[in-house]
């Protein structure tokens, strides 16, 4: 039977960090702080032989408010160990040598982000450079004897005294630091710098010898009118292919092209320039072509739309467009011997496929766990690493060969929910106003009774292209299974522009923002009314990002909601427009600009209806968000306040769109918490700090 929490007792369990069990068997709800402190694995690395994979773990550090990420082996069969411990940061972008004898990651050293070292086998990191800026990543040559590394331009003497002169300013869209392309040594024998002094000159009683140097950097491309954004090593280590634009700007993507550098002679020849978005994916495993994803000439739709496959030789030629059929997006190229190896969702599955470089066929390898997210595979393709989540598990650490598709977990970053209550996961579909079929994951209480109604939450997630799927923990800023175990059920609704259902599903909403998407939400609380599972009288809304637009929409659109919460939202298209630095979103889902169809700005704002508002409104945002600017959250604000609505808005402190470290994320959790539980449960619940009081 269900627990009750009484309000007189809700703050002390809450204060006590809701860690509590209702007898010894059963299992227990969560601290908020304990969801925020799981434990999470990286996309895993596996050795040249296949034997071995390195890969990252993820760990919350309280007491620094951020997070700490260090590099784990798993040998062979062996129990996996941590590799790396990072006293003054984390450990980062483990690659391993060729052959095998190296683990080659980032860590910061001195004031910058430096290439260090360590054996598979243990023992203590060295840092292999000593460069004037932070690597931003790098990669092995093949014959393990170089590195290629992607550093920023630096600060020039002009700005620097720019700023010593005037202080700092900014003129919009024209200041950036372009990223070049470099090359240096592997010396993993060299001494130390600190073995030995050094002396300018001889004397009496010292012989004068040259100082101990770093390995020399060497420039590949620098001081040129583009910026570099991803490269890769030919298999025969006698080229680079390099994707490059003009800027570093977000929206200067539409003119990304891809070039070829010759790394003897260091001249650089164009492979692929298309008048919109070009990206390299991978080599041939015989080096003689090239992968890449194109936009082709599309500029206007490419944000919702499918990207095209092709391979092309390197000495140029026709292009050879591959998985012509296949309607979603792939991820994660990776060309092996024995085909070439991507993931896509699929609904709320993602497998992984091998596409055929010769025909352009697409064969799907398996979807266990549910979904497979990064991995990496051996020359041959015939072991593959991966990172994985099914519907009661966490995301796990697989490897499997290919040809006989088995995945076994390597890790069990599960058993940290082990006795926790999780979250029971169904996905249910249903029609919308215009007919189309939608998916949505509904949460149902581990104690569910069907012959109940239920008080019903819906989460809504940002995108419009991301998705929700089945997850035992499903959210973090909102607090889910807190709610699930007070007696509610969760929907989370795929409404129409969600990943993995093909492009004319992410099409749908063009030009219909907001209005089909509040179509597609209320449609599945009607579902579920129809069904007789929801009390209609207790119901809340919430979202970030889109989730959170979506949310405001159904603000000023519905009074069917006794609460809704405003993560990061747009609220007028218009004060979006002129804001945000993604202007082409905007144009490419709503067609026009403000200028151009004012209307259609109008119909797609949920401030347009701001005088039919009367559901309280909690409103979530970074102060400095760049994508989602702040004006939008205070013109909600305003605008509900002007019309007699409750709402609160909360500035979360020196962040953008996201909240990124875990106090903060934990203060969020708490807003909601209070925020719902109030105008549902009709609860005053108080921080723990103001419980003291």
């Amino acid at each position: 039977m269900h627990q009750i929490i009484r309000p007189i007792c809700l703050l002390l369990l809450l204060t006590l960090a809701l860690n509590w069990k209702t007898s010894a068997q059963e299992a227990m709800v969560p601290s908020f702080e304990e969801i925020l402190s799981l434990h999470r694995p990286g996309t895993p690395m596996i050795s040249p032989d296949g034997r071995n994979i390195a890969y990252t773990v993820t760990r919350t550090d309280w007491s620094k408010n951020g997070y700490n990420t260090e590099i784990w082996l798993a040998k062979g069969e062996a129990t996996p160990f941590q590799l790396t411990n990072s006293p003054d940061g984390s450990s980062s972008d483990p690659q391993w040598s060729p052959d095998g004898k190296w683990i080659a990651f980032l860590r910061k050293h001195g004031d910058h982000s430096q290439i260090h070292v360590i054996r598979p086998d243990g023992g203590e990191a060295r840092a292999m450079t000593n460069a004037d800026r932070d690597i931003q990543d790098f990669e092995w040559s093949p014959d393990g004897k170089r590195f290629a590394i992607r550093m920023q331009q630096p600060e020039s003497k002009t700005d620097k005294e720019r700023k010593e002169r005037f202080g700092a300013y900014e003129v919009d869209d024209a200041e950036y630091r372009r990223s070049w392309l470099y090359i240096v040594d592997f010396q993993p024998d060299m001494p130390l710098n600190t073995d030995l002094p050094c002396y300018d000159e001889k004397d009496e009683s010292a012989q004068s010898w040259d100082c101990l140097e770093w390995p020399e950097i060497d420039a590949l491309i620098d001081s040129v009118d583009y910026t570099i954004s991803g490269y890769k090593w030919s298999p025969q280590g006698d080229k680079i292919v390099f994707n490059h634009q003009p800027d570093p700007l977000i929206n200067s993507f539409f003119d990304s092209d891809i070039s070829i550098l010759d790394v003897a002679s260091k001249e650089v020849s164009s492979l692929v320039k298309n008048p919109s978005a070009d990206f390299f994916a991978d080599w041939s495993p015989d080096g003689k072509a090239v992968l890449y994803e194109s936009s082709l000439d599309n500029r206007t739709s490419n944000y919702y739309k499918n990207g095209n496959l092709f391979k092309i030789p390197v000495g140029g030629g026709k292009p050879v467009r591959l998985a012509a059929d296949f309607d979603e997006e792939f991820n994660g190229y990776t060309w092996t011997e024995s085909g070439i190896l991507a993931t896509a969702w699929q609904k709320t599955y993602r497998p992984i496929y091998r596409i055929d470089p010769a025909t352009g066929k697409v064969q799907k390898l398996g979807n266990t766990p549910r979904q497979i997210y990064g991995f990496t595979a051996t020359k041959k393709g015939d072991q593959i690493a991966f990172s994985g989540e099914a519907d009661d598990h966490l995301n796990e650490i697989y490897r499997t060969g290919t040809t006989a598709f088995r995945p076994q977990a390597i890790t069990d970053f599960t058993s940290q929910i082990a006795d926790w209550k999780i979250a029971q996961s169904e996905v249910i579909s249903w029609k919308s106003k215009d007919g189309a079929t939608i998916e949505g994951v509904l949460h149902k209480p581990q104690d569910y009774d069907p012959s109940k109604k239920y008080p019903l939450l819906v989460v809504i997630h940002g995108g419009p292209t991301g998705i929700d799927r089945p997850s035992p923990v499903p959210s973090s800023i909102y607090p889910i299974l807190h709610w699930l175990d007070k007696g509610a059920l969760v929907l989370r609704p795929n409404y129409r522009g969600s990943a993995g259902y093909g492009e004319a599903f992410r099409s749908l909403n063009v030009r219909n923002l907001g209005v089909g998407d509040a179509w597609d939400v209320l449609s599945g609380v009607d579902h579920l009314v129809n069904q007789g599972l929801i009390d209609t009288s207790r119901m809340g809304a919430m979202g970030w990002s889109q989730g959170g637009y979506i949310s405001a929409f159904l603000t000023t659109n519905t009074h069917r909601f006794k609460a809704i919460s405003v993560g990061a939202g747009i609220s007028n298209w218009m004060t979006y427009y002129v804001n945000t630095d993604i202007h082409p979103f905007t144009r490419q889902y709503l067609e026009a600009t403000p200028w151009q169809d004012e209307e259609i700005y109008k119909k797609t704002s949920p401030m347009t209806n701001i005088n039919n508002a009367t559901t309280p409104t909690l409103i979530q945002h970074g102060e400095f968000d760049r994508r989602v600017p702040i004006a939008n959250a205070y013109e909600l604000l305003q605008g509900l306040r002007d019309v007699g609505v409750e709402a609160k808005l909360i500035v979360y402190k020196g962040f953008g769109h996201g909240i990124s470290k875990p106090k903060e994320r934990l203060a969020a959790a708490w807003h909601n918490w209070q925020w719902f539980n109030k105008y549902l449960w009709g609860e005053e619940v108080k921080l723990p700090i103001e419980a003291k009081e």
